[in-house]
């Protein structure tokens, strides 16, 4: 037999489209070719593929090998088609059964040796193969990984010499296991080690229990990136379909996902340096940025005023709608980037306007620069404002602790729980509907909201906002009705807002 097809996938987004392996082998001078829009990567892996069979003991045919990845308007990259190739040859050379081929999927990294290395989405990869009933084979590297789709099995090898023998019949490949949920397997941060601050950890808790966005202000050293750290640690636990959702962005990245880390939240932490390509994604095929790196988890931006404005305008649309729609000349990808913004800043460019010591020497003129490096309709999309204070001796050296991050986390469930039993999503997601409808006021309330609107400017954006943190608020008291000191401290988030 000189012809062999064989099935992998491709990547483009979410998504993994399948892609055919076809492998023929023709008289005529020794030559290897690879079409179907490969990328660099995928033409190199012939020099990979040749020495990988070579060493696995195989013979590598002298004859003209031509492999056509398909559909050829689809664009391919990445080392994941050296397995499916290297099978193709051998057994379009006749030295494995091919008949066997069709129950499977292949993918993986060769090794010059012949080992199989991980590959880049295998979870993405498993969730497409759920779909048409056939098992897929990769390397073990990444075999947790795809077996956390419980409708795939999945097959784990080491070399491409196990998947021959899998193939031949002589030595069965064994399936792999799932993984289940650990979430709090390895602990978070606790909210108890920061002293003093219990106004950012009021807000700490509300943003954590609505879903809502943070900004914390303060001079150097007063505990903002602590309190950040400890957020993902006091919120609500995923569902199972949110903790594979999360994990199968994650698969997408270089770095892959740990399977031990199944269940917890993400927690991305940027440098201030970092590009608009980094934060929300790219490239010429796209791939997902920190934003949707840290979907269901928490995006922390640490010294705030210092990332490029144009970093910062890019997140206004994610914020409002979790989503992002990457497109590029190549490709077009939309990833899910539900993530929830906690950020930093200093009061003044020195750091240290309003600190009892008195060491600001700041100008109105550099102060209103540098805080104006934050556009007005990006502030805007912030729920929360908090003050985080410098601290006498006496808070940080005292005893006494504050309370733990798990206390913390029980009444932030409670709170969940009640909105997921109301309106099935965090009160931060509500549209204007159902604003309309789970947020509404007393006469009372109203009037105080009315007056605040008058007079601090507020803009319909953040009139909404407002209503939903109060509803917050009213959850963490177990409250069926928004009452006036809901609304009071809603708006006193708010008025910090404009006051920076």
């Amino acid at each position: 037999m000189s012809l062999a097809v064989l099935r992998s996938r491709a990547l483009a987004g979410m998504d993994a489209p399948e892609v055919l392996v076809e492998v023929h082998l023709a008289n005529g001078l020794p030559s290897f070719t690879v079409v179907g829009l490969p990328d660099t990567e995928v033409k190199e892996s012939r020099d990979r593929v040749r020495a990988a069979i070579q060493n696995a003991r195989f013979e590598f045919p002298a004859r003209r090998i031509t492999v056509n990845l398909a559909p050829a308007d689809l664009p391919k990259e990445g080392s994941r088609y050296d397995l499916p190739m290297a099978l193709g040859i051998l057994a379009a050379s006749g030295q494995i059964p091919a008949d066997a081929l069709q129950r499977y999927e292949f993918a993986g990294e060769l090794a010059l040796t012949g080992d199989l290395r991980r590959v880049r989405g295998a979870l993405a990869m498993s969730f497409g193969i759920a779909r048409t009933g056939r098992t897929f084979v990769l390397p073990a590297a990444s075999a947790d990984e795809a077996a956390l789709v419980t409708d795939t099995e999945v097959l784990a090898a080491g070399s491409l010499l196990e998947v021959c023998a899998h193939l031949s019949g002589r030595q069965a490949l064994h399936p792999c296991q799932p993984a289940a949920a650990t979430d709090m397997a390895l602990p978070y941060p606790d909210l108890s080690d920061v002293r003093g601050q219990l106004a950012p950890k009021r807000a700490l808790t509300v943003a954590a229990a609505g879903g809502h966005s943070l900004l914390m202000v303060g001079p150097p050293g007063t505990g903002k990136s602590m309190l950040a750290e400890r957020l993902p640690g006091i919120c609500p636990a995923m569902t199972q379909e949110e903790a594979l959702e999360s994990a199968s962005i994650q698969s997408l990245s270089d770095a892959g996902f740990d399977v031990s880390r199944l269940g917890r939240r993400p927690y991305r932490h940027p440098h201030h340096s970092a590009s608009a390509v980094a934060l929300v994604g790219g490239g010429s095929i796209p791939k997902p940025g920190e934003i949707s790196l840290a979907h269901r988890g928490v995006l922390f931006l640490d010294e705030l005023p210092e990332f490029e404005r144009k970093v910062l305008e890019a997140l206004r649309e994610p914020l409002e709608s979790g989503r992002i729609t990457l497109s590029r000349a190549a490709a077009k990808a939309d990833y899910p980037a539900a993530f929830q913004l906690v950020a930093a800043m200093n009061p003044c460019p020195c750091g240290y306007l309003g600190h009892p010591s008195g060491r600001c020497r700041c100008t109105p003129d550099q102060i209103a620069r540098y805080r104006g490096r934050i556009s007005g309709p990006f502030l805007d999309r912030i729920d929360l404002v908090v003050e985080v204070p410098s601290l006498a001796h006496a808070e940080l050296a005292g005893t006494a602790e504050g309370e733990s991050s798990a206390a913390v986390r029980a009444a932030v469930e409670r709170a969940f729980r009640s909105q997921t039993q109301r309106q099935s999503k965090a009160n931060a997601r509500l549209g204007p509907r159902e604003i309309q409808r789970f947020c509404a006021l007393g006469s009372q309330a109203d009037d105080m909201l009315r007056h605040a609107m008058e007079r601090l400017h507020l803009s319909a954006r953040s009139y909404h906002r407002i209503l939903k943190v109060a509803r917050t608020i009213a959850d963490l008291e177990d409250a069926g009705a928004i009452a006036t000191h809901h609304v009071a401290e809603a708006i006193q988030y708010r008025r910090n807002l404009a006051d920076h």
